[in-house]
């Protein structure tokens, strides 16, 4: 079988591997081959050519095309196989398919979508997983494709956390139980519209059977509407009338009380959502109990830059928020606070920037960052001061003269990284390294004042 794979990072190497184990004759593609890329293919063992000119030529050759998360659905080589009826399949497509043959049965399947919150839940699932003695691992959109884990037997259960690019090229990968976080405006540079972003996020609930269990939020319209016509068990999360809920302090299921909030070490209202919603896929998938779910949440430290506390000086919190590459995680943000300073702009993604604006009673002050900056100045002027700063460590200096002893200076961007750094993470850890810096030269000022 003569399969094509188009990228070759962490997703499309897992690939090369699986397939070329099962005997598929692979030849790989990518948009830009430089010599790291050259040198990876050959001790892969694969031919790696770069992007054809005569695309319908070049795919028709195959008879599989699986391409990375990062190649939008409307790249010339998805638009050729598609014309040319060479079946289109992401890598959690492949694995689940070679997961039903699995000669001791599949194993269940938990997995996770969402705009926001998908990464932070997947790891609180299998927190909950781990604590109850079940052998499970962060898969999918992580650093562990899911056709590297199928392979090992050790594992009792999956849990895959399911990007829209992912999603979008399945036609069998179904979950035992799949939960929906929300919903909102993102990967308009990758989807062709908010209806095909939307199309692809369904498929976690379009797939399933009638056995399966289907979670959602309460809140959501686009969640609600999909989950409304789920063939599987449906069940909510989120305000007092749904399935899963917080009364008071306590976390509620359809089976009990689970724990009550001051034993989570965060509890800002995205973690109790996320905590109900993990709560769900593993009380409904009956893999864990909710003594497990008690004692995972007393443990669980929330990944690195999603609203992550950096450094505290003069009454002044500072908080490292730049997984936020959507408004609606940076409003999940502004929410989270009573008052504070924000850090937001960057790389735009061909969405709509205003809904950070929702909040804005909020916020003290804006800083502007970035490509999007001018947006950020006309969704704010009026409603608060905003000013501009044309580098990180410049932003970090005017957020902290903006600052009020009590406030939260909040990097929320809002939008993607990539005017100014490698990724998310990159600029997380420079905000980091700047704050962190910014409050030492406050106390050495303190101590020279003092001495």
């Amino acid at each position: 079988m003569r399969t094509l794979v188009y990228g070759l990072q962490i997703t499309g190497v897992s690939t090369v591997r699986a397939l070329t184990r099962r005997g598929h004759h692979v030849v790989v593609c990518d948009d830009t081959i430089d010599q790291p890329k050259r040198a990876l293919a050959r001790s892969l063992g694969v031919e790696l050519l770069p992007t054809p000119a005569d695309a319908a030529a070049f795919v028709s050759g195959f008879n599989l095309l699986s391409p990375a998360p990062g190649v939008p659905d409307g790249h010339a080589i998805i638009v050729a196989a598609q014309a040319a009826g060479v079946p289109v399949q992401s890598e959690i497509e492949i694995a689940y398919r070679w997961e039903q043959e699995r000669s001791g049965g599949p194993r269940p399947i938990l997995a996770i979508t969402g705009t926001d919150g998908k990464t932070t839940t997947t790891l609180l699932t299998v927190a909950m997983l781990r604590a109850a003695g079940v052998k499970t691992e962060a898969l999918g959109n992580t650093e562990i494709p899911l056709l590297d884990a199928i392979d090992d037997d050790s594992y009792d259960a999956f849990v895959v956390e399911c990007s829209s690019f992912r999603l979008a090229w399945t036609q069998q990968f179904r979950a035992n139980a799949a939960v929906w976080l929300n919903f909102a405006p993102d990967h308009l540079n990758w989807h062709a519209s908010m209806d095909s972003y939307e199309s692809a996020k369904a498929r976690i609930f379009q797939l399933q059977r009638s056995s399966d269990v289907a979670i959602g939020s309460d809140i959501d319209p686009a969640v609600r509407r999909h989950l409304d016509v789920a063939p599987g068990r449906r069940l909510t999360f989120g305000r007092f009338d749904a399935d899963y809920f917080l009364d008071g302090t306590t976390l509620m299921s359809p089976f009990g009380p689970i724990a009550d909030i001051a034993v989570m070490r965060r509890r800002l209202p995205h973690d109790i959502t996320n905590a109900l919603a993990a709560s769900a896929l593993v009380l409904e998938t009956n893999l864990a109990s909710r003594a497990d779910i008690s004692a995972a949440l007393q443990t669980f430290v929330s990944p690195p830059h999603r609203i992550e506390p950096v450094g505290e000086s003069n009454g002044i919190s500072w908080f490292n928020d730049s997984k936020a590459t959507t408004p609606h995680a940076a409003s999940t943000a502004i929410r989270a606070f009573d008052s504070l300073v924000l850090i937001a702009g960057g790389s735009r993604k061909g969405v709509d920037l205003s809904p950070m604006g929702a909040e804005a009673h909020r916020v003290r002050a804006v800083v502007a960052i970035g490509e999007a900056a001018s947006d950020i100045h006309e969704i704010f002027h009026g409603r608060t001061t905003v000013i501009d700063a044309s580098s990180m460590a410049e932003a970090v200096q005017r957020a902290g003269s903006l600052a009020l002893p009590g406030d939260a200076v909040v990097l929320s961007p809002g939008c993607a990284s990539f005017d100014w750094y490698g990724g998310y993470s990159e600029r997380g850890d420079d905000f980091r390294r700047l704050v962190q810096q910014h409050i030492q030269q406050q106390l050495d000022q303190q101590m020279e004042a003092t001495s």
